[in-house]
């Protein structure tokens, strides 16, 4: 009987911990979004045709000197159901002269080929300690960019622990979102929780990316957060 009775209580103490991790994670369904990250080599899904949203990646700045733009995409898109963001990803900021023109040409072929261009989105992984220089770049691209277009920048989650109040706060009238993200490759960032407790120091308006496949449970902070502005999912292929 004892036997028994220690069984029965291991398997129940085993339910709840299995329970309980559930609890703490869910997986990201594209289905349950409307706002989307579509990257080179990945392919289009039909989320897609429900999007309110799409961060499209264009090119990238990359190479020895000051870098040139690569682009990604052989055509124009059209994406006429859905706002369009124009994405360019960076591993610098000392961008050669010719690349500025260049990626607000983009910009206006995007809209003359008749999609709701929002604006611009710079994805560079800007880290905590060098704040100050990004946001210098950014207010030189700011005056670059023409007023009809909004500027985006992705984020990391640990300039919300650790960034520099005074540099975050140069993002503020400059940037108009900046969409932080909580994964690296296929799988979220553990700890997120810890870090999204301190998002609203971001002070400017902000999104969370979510890989899709990877695991999620909102923190209660998230709601309470008056900056925060829903999510947006990073679309993969299926994995292998």
């Amino acid at each position: 009987m004892v036997v028994r009775r220690a069984a029965r209580l291991a398997l129940v103490s085993a339910a709840l911990l299995l329970a309980g991790c559930g609890a703490h994670s869910e997986v990201v369904r594209a289905e349950d979004h409307r706002a989307f990250f579509l990257w080179a080599g990945v392919a289009p899904q039909p989320v897609l045709d429900r999007a309110e949203e799409v961060y499209l990646l264009d090119g990238e700045v990359q190479g020895a000197g000051r870098g040139a733009f690569v682009p990604l995409r052989g055509g124009v898109p059209r994406i006429a159901h859905a706002g369009l963001w124009l994405v360019v990803r960076t591993n610098r900021l000392d961008w050669d002269a010719a690349v500025w023109p260049r990626v607000l040409a983009d910009l206006e072929r995007w809209r003359a080929g008749g999609n709701r261009v929002i604006g611009l989105q710079i994805d560079f992984d800007a880290a905590t300690r060098g704040l100050d220089r990004y946001a210098a770049f950014l207010a030189d691209l700011r005056i670059r960019l023409p007023q009809r277009y909004r500027l985006s920048i992705t984020g990391l989650m640990d300039w919300s622990a650790n960034g520099d109040p005074a540099a975050l706060a140069r993002l503020k009238g400059t940037v108009d979102e900046v969409v932080i993200q909580t994964y690296q490759g296929r799988a979220t960032i553990p700890g997120y929780a810890d870090y999204v407790a301190h998002l609203a120091r971001v002070p400017v308006p902000h999104k969370l990316a979510l890989v899709q496949g990877g695991t999620w449970r909102e923190p209660a902070a998230v709601r309470r957060d008056p900056l925060f502005r829903g999510y947006v999912v990073f679309l993969v292929n299926p994995a292998p």
